[in-house]
């Protein structure tokens, strides 16, 4: 199974196409950049790894629920830009649609979930045994996204990064994990363990979490006296991926049962969107 992280192709898509063209998108060339690297990974890696599975965010996570803060620093960062996010957001989910209604593969869009948290369960659910009836896969996830490293736990998982253009190594991914919930993470408006929630989403500056620090609590469990245990817990839910509500993972799971790829559209849509290059390479786009 090849488990696309799609947020993050078409997000990478659009940022090169807003870096060439001075801030606005070609729609059409969205479409080639999008639809081309999806079938590099599939005439590459189907052969090893199996079908594909596009997994996209929803626009109303379960983290923003437990945690108003969680990637809020985003949105104001947007705010304080004079593209038109509005139409570049409806020039992307346009393009999705698209892809979705067009092209042989899973397409997952769940609400309340993240892509990290549909990969996160189909992983458990395919790369390792479990009770569900799922069959054991040789699993490859595709994304450059530090947090899918915690998933190299399990045998059956790679990980290739396109950002990097290499696969991406992480010997021990239970301390990585760890470190990463003491850590936080700054890009998803998540402060270090010693911070409080509002720090970052209000420009106050964390409280430094120094070495000796990090090694400390990596060689002990943190229990609930612990002056630090509240927001390590904080952490431990947006991070961690076993802490994925059940209700969210059962979701997720009746969405794959219920997805099925559509066949016999690509042609059609490669030729009313006058994609020629693709129209080339046709039979890459089949499973």
């Amino acid at each position: 199974m090849i488990l696309i992280d799609f947020s993050q192709t078409i997000i990478a898509g659009l940022m090169a196409q807003l870096k060439m063209n001075d801030g606005e998108v070609n729609e059409k060339m969205l479409r080639h950049m999008i639809l081309n690297s999806i079938r590099n990974y599939q005439k590459r890696y189907t052969e090893k790894y199996g079908r594909i599975v596009l997994c996209t965010d929803a626009v109303h996570p379960w983290r923003r629920e437990f945690y108003p803060q969680y990637k809020a620093n985003r949105k104001k960062t947007r705010e304080a830009d004079d593209r038109d996010w509005k139409l570049i957001f409806n020039t992307l989910h346009k393009v999705k649609e698209e892809i979705r209604d067009n092209f042989p593969y899973y397409y997952m869009a769940v609400d309340r979930c993240e892509a990290d948290d549909i990969i996160a369960v189909l992983v458990q659910d395919f790369a390792r045994n479990n009770d569900f009836g799922s069959k054991l896969e040789r699993t490859l996830i595709v994304s450059g996204d530090k947090d899918f490293q915690q998933l190299h736990k399990y045998p059956n998982v790679e990980q290739y990064s396109p950002n990097l253009g290499k696969f991406v190594d992480c010997p021990e991914p239970e301390v990585f994990l760890k470190e990463h919930i003491l850590r936080g993470d700054k890009s998803d408006g998540v402060p270090n363990i010693l911070s409080a929630d509002n720090c970052l989403d209000e420009g106050i500056r964390q409280t430094p979490l120094r070495k000796p620090v990090v090694e400390k609590y990596l060689r002990i469990t943190i229990e609930k006296d612990d002056k630090y245990y509240r927001n390590y817990l904080r952490n431990q839910t947006l991070i961690d991926l076993e802490m994925i509500p059940n209700d969210v993972k059962e979701s997720i799971r009746q969405e794959f049962k219920n997805t099925n790829p559509v066949k016999g559209k690509v042609f059609d849509y490669l030729t009313k969107y006058r994609l020629r290059e693709l129209l080339d390479h046709i039979e890459d786009f089949t499973l």
